[in-house]
C-alpha cells in the first residue's frame, strides 16, 4: 500500500457518514477493503432500519459488540465506541451482513434465537454474568428481576440486575426485553417502553 493511501485511510477512520457521491463511494468501498485485510479496522459498523425504529449495528473481529437505539443518539454511541474500545471505527457494512440478516428474520418472526458471536468488552463484572444468562430466557417468556437475580446466585441483587439491563450493550441479540417488574409491569428499557411492549407482543404472537 501506497503512502497516499495510507493518508487516505487515515482521513477516512472517524468519517461518521459514508460519502454518496458514486466516485467517492467507490473509493470509500476499496479503502474499507484494504482497512480490514490490513487489520486496521478495529470496528465496523452499520445502520438497519427496523419496526422498532433504525438501529446502529458495530462489530470488532471479535464478534458484535454493541445495538444501539435511535433514542441513545448514534452520533453518541459512535463517539462512545471510539472512546472505549477503538478510534479506528467506520461504516463497513458487510461485517454486519448476517447480523442484518438475522435480525430481519426475528422482526418477521422467522428467528426466534440469534446466532452471532459477540464481543462482550463494554460489560465486566456481575453484569456480565447477568448478560450471559439472559440468552435463556426462552423466546416469548419472560423472567422477573428477582428470578434473574435468584439464577445468578445473587438473590439480593435485584437493582444490580436492573442496572445490568439498562447498560445491556447489545439489546434485542442478549433479550433484556424478556427481563419485567414482580408485579407483571413492564419496567424500563433501553428502547423505551413502547418498544419493550412492542417486542414482547411480537414475540406472544409467535
Amino acid at each position: 500500500m501506497t503512502s497516499a493511501d495510507d493518508d487516505d485511510l487515515s482521513d477516512l477512520f472517524g468519517a461518521a457518514i459514508s460519502p454518496t457521491d458514486p466516485s467517492l463511494a467507490a473509493l470509500h468501498a476499496r479503502l474499507t477493503s484494504e482497512a480490514e485485510a490490513t487489520g486496521l479496522l478495529d470496528v465496523a459498523y452499520r445502520t438497519l432500519d427496523t419496526p422498532v425504529g433504525t438501529l446502529l449495528l458495530a462489530a470488532t473481529p471479535a464478534g458484535l459488540v454493541r445495538v444501539a437505539y435511535e433514542r441513545e443518539g448514534l452520533d453518541t454511541v459512535l463517539e462512545g465506541l471510539a472512546t472505549r474500545v477503538s478510534p479506528r471505527i467506520l461504516n463497513a457494512p458487510r461485517r454486519l451482513d448476517e447480523t442484518a440478516h438475522q435480525l430481519e428474520e426475528y422482526f418477521t418472526g422467522r428467528r426466534h434465537r440469534f446466532d452471532l458471536p459477540l464481543d462482550l468488552s463494554l460489560s465486566a463484572g456481575f453484569r456480565r454474568t447477568v448478560l450471559t444468562y439472559l440468552p435463556g430466557i426462552g423466546y416469548g417468556q419472560t423472567a422477573s428481576y428477582q428470578a434473574v437475580a435468584a439464577a445468578v446466585n445473587n438473590p439480593r441483587a435485584v437493582r444490580a440486575v436492573g442496572t445490568a439491563c439498562a447498560t445491556n450493550p447489545l439489546p434485542l441479540i442478549i433479550p433484556c426485553h424478556r427481563v419485567i417488574r414482580s408485579d407483571g409491569l413492564l419496567g424500563a428499557y433501553l428502547g423505551g417502553p413502547e418498544t419493550k411492549r412492542q417486542l414482547l407482543n411480537l414475540e406472544a404472537a409467535a
